[in-house]
């Protein structure tokens, strides 16, 4: 009896050792991160009431109090940088944030215009794709 407690007790200590090796390897943040990973290009955060961006082509997330203003939106770090380099030609700066979604027309959507903006190398065609691309996003995630 007692050999059979100190071996019962071998085995929750090697369970216990093993778990915590196991769970300290694990990034948790990323567990938490649903769906799919898009780059969003962020011109700036305004206060409520506060004048704000003077770009053609965005879209605009309120949330507490504040007003978020994008000016595109992909899934390839490539098309992102292309995207700045054209604003940063205009003399706006811009930043990338990552925000995750899950929708599969979305996604399909976006792959699609990513392809057509790394074909491209006309910059106002570039913008005009993107401009499609800020349009879709408002017509299917915003307003569902």
């Amino acid at each position: 009896m007692k050999n059979k407690f100190l071996i019962g007790l071998c085995f929750i200590l090697l369970g216990f050792g093993v778990g915590k090796i196991i769970f300290m390897k694990i990034d948790f943040s990323n567990m938490k991160k649903k769906g799919e990973k898009y780059y969003f290009l962020q011109e700036g955060v305004y206060q409520n009431g506060e004048d704000f961006s003077k770009l053609k082509q965005k879209i605009t997330e309120y949330q507490d109090n504040k007003i978020y203003v994008y000016a595109g939106i992909t899934k390839s770090l490539e098309v992102a940088e292309r995207l700045l380099n054209i604003y940063d030609n205009n003399n706006i700066s811009l930043s990338i944030k990552e925000k995750y979604f899950v929708n599969e027309e979305f996604k399909n959507n976006v792959e699609q215009f990513d392809y057509l903006i790394l074909s491209s190398n006309d910059s106002d065609e570039v913008l005009k794709i993107e401009e499609v691309v800020l349009a879709n996003y408002e017509e299917i995630i915003k307003n569902r």
